[in-house]
């Protein structure tokens, strides 16, 4: 075989195994001798023509190929080894691995961590530079307020320096001012003081010189019934009869009428529902008008009992009454603030008198005029009015509230008890207060005038009936009795026309008769079941009527 051929079946051989072997591609044997391997490769067609040295290169690669071949089945044969050697090295690894993947989960989350923390911190920051912008804008507010303060208080300073200035002098100019007041007041008081004390002498000295005639004429009077009459018994006669020619020589023989005291209920009327607050009879008659709760007013016949008229339109309760001197005309003073006049003859309401803001309490006609009235009310004043015309003519203020007042004779004053306790006199034309008296310690409640006039009774909630002579205003008489006590604000007493009684109804519903010269009690009616409000004597000296909280009229004779 040539050298060719030997090349084409040339087996190589490293380290005693072999690699590979070459076998001609016609062949295409593998042939197994001594228990070596040959390895036979059919070689191209072409191969037999090649140049030693490409020949060369091929089987150096091949060798190289079967090298990388053999060094991998040594590390196959070695790995158990190298497996067994690195072990410990995996196990510490596989720790190792688990401990980095903790880490790196610890790692995220201070990752995730520091990101929320990083939005907290921008927000934070962001919220920092608003609240810093806004603290900015408040400091140079607040510059702006106490600059402003600033000068408010300088304002202030300034203008309070100046208030400080006007009081001193507003109060000097008050001080002069009061003082000149109160000089020209003192001087006029001063004058009228020295006036009033003028008249009230010359006054004083006119009465003594008719008190001495009066008393001169009844002390002969006296000494001749004295002769007559020896007996002890008579002796109170005898004063009864000095008083009544005292008191005829006042009023005129032809005027004068003798009263009687009542002793008997002759009648008793149900006059008004819901209370009976004022009675007056009609002028020289026995025909009594009444005035209630209920609104009306009402004209009753005192021999039969038997109720004449009823007059409508007042719209409040009737609180006082009043009756002009030809009896034509009837006026009643109401809780509505007004006063109703009515004409007896048609009973329709005449008048109308508005003016006073409060209820009118009190209401008295002129005993020289039927044009003149009066009335008074809780709203502090005293109004005049025309009554035949219909409106005010003037009106008087005070501080204190008036409850009772009649027209003295000369119709020009006018009496008036007021809550103060004390009993005025007015000049009605000019409004100007002539005299004044303290009449009682609590509000007077009643005002009434002797025929004479120159007596008048007052009664108060002190629980007294004071008389008072009305030209000098000095006391002439009290009359009190235990268990008689008044029973309202407008509880009426009266005198008798000879001015001889008087009478008072007391809130057990007893009427009280005392004689006004021996000031005792000649005696008692007891008929009511009530309050007694009111007492009126009629001007032909009997009989005597009374009226009751629950609207009952006793005729007494």
């Amino acid at each position: 075989m040539n050298l060719v051929l030997w090349k084409n079946y040339l087996g190589i051989f490293i380290y005693g195994f072999p690699l590979c072997s070459f076998e001609l591609l016609n062949t295409g044997i593998q042939r197994k001798a001594n228990n070596v391997n040959f390895l036979f490769f059919k070689v191209p067609f072409w191969f037999t023509f090649r140049s030693p040295d490409q020949i060369s290169m091929e089987a150096i690669k091949h060798a190289v190929k079967a090298l990388r071949k053999r060094h991998l089945l040594e590390e196959g044969a070695h790995a158990p080894a190298i497996i067994a050697l690195s072990k410990p090295f995996v196990s510490q690894g596989s720790e190792w691995k688990e401990k980095a993947e903790n880490l790196e989960l610890e790692l995220q989350q201070c990752y995730k961590a520091q990101a929320r923390l990083s939005e907290q911190l921008v927000v934070e920051v962001a919220e920092c530079r608003t609240l810093k912008a806004l603290v900015q804008q408040k400091e140079a507010l607040i510059t702006d307020l106490q600059s402003g303060i600033t000068q408010t208080r300088d304002e202030c300073s300034r203008l309070k320096d100046i208030l400080e200035e006007k009081t001193k002098a507003l109060n000097l100019a008050l001080s002069e001012n009061q003082a000149r007041t109160q000089l020209e007041e003192m001087t006029l008081k001063a004058k009228k003081a020295e006036a009033e004390n003028k008249m009230l002498i010359d006054r004083w000295m006119l009465q003594k010189m008719q008190d001495a005639e009066r008393l001169n004429e009844a002390n002969a009077i006296y000494e001749d019934m004295m002769n007559q009459l020896k007996a002890s018994g008579i002796e109170q006669l005898a004063w009864q009869q000095v008083g009544g020619v005292v008191r005829r020589f006042e009023a005129g023989a032809e005027n004068f009428v003798e009263s009687t005291v009542p002793t008997a209920c002759k009648n008793k009327l149900n006059a008004h529902e819901g209370g009976c607050g004022s009675i007056l009879f009609e002028h020289n008659s026995d025909k009594l008008i009444t005035g209630g709760q209920d609104h009306t007013v009402k004209i009753w016949d005192t021999k039969t009992g038997i109720l004449s008229h009823t007059l409508y339109g007042c719209l409040g309760s009737v609180l006082d009454l009043a009756v002009t001197h030809d009896n034509r005309s009837i006026i009643a003073a109401s809780s509505s603030n007004n006063l109703y006049m009515w004409d007896v003859a048609s009973g329709q309401v005449r008048h109308t008198l508005t003016g006073h803001v409060d209820k009118v309490c009190a209401v008295d006609v002129s005993k020289v005029s039927s044009r003149h009235a009066v009335s008074a009310a809780y709203d502090l004043t005293i109004k005049a009015w025309d009554i035949q015309k219909g409106y005010c003519v003037n009106t008087i203020t005070f501080h204190s509230n008036c409850n009772a007042l009649c027209f003295r004779m000369d119709g020009k004053t006018i009496c008036s008890g007021h809550i103060d306790g004390n009993l005025r006199i007015w000049d009605l034309q000019t409004g100007k207060l002539l005299s004044e008296v303290a009449a009682h310690s609590h509000a007077i409640t009643s005002i009434c005038l002797s025929q004479s006039g120159n007596i008048v009774l007052t009664g108060g909630r002190d629980n007294l009936h004071n008389l008072f002579d009305t030209r000098s205003l000095e006391v002439c008489g009290t009359l009190r009795a235990n268990g008689n006590r008044v029973a309202s604000n407008w509880s009426r007493s009266c005198i008798s026309t000879d001015d001889n009684y008087v009478a008072a109804g007391s809130a057990d519903g007893s009427i009280s008769i005392w004689s006004r010269f021996r000031t005792d009690i000649v005696c008692t009616l007891r008929e009511h079941t009530a309050p007694v409000l009111s007492c009126s004597w009629s001007e032909l000296g009997k009989p005597l009527a009374s009226a009751d909280k629950n609207g009952s009229v006793c005729i007494w004779t």
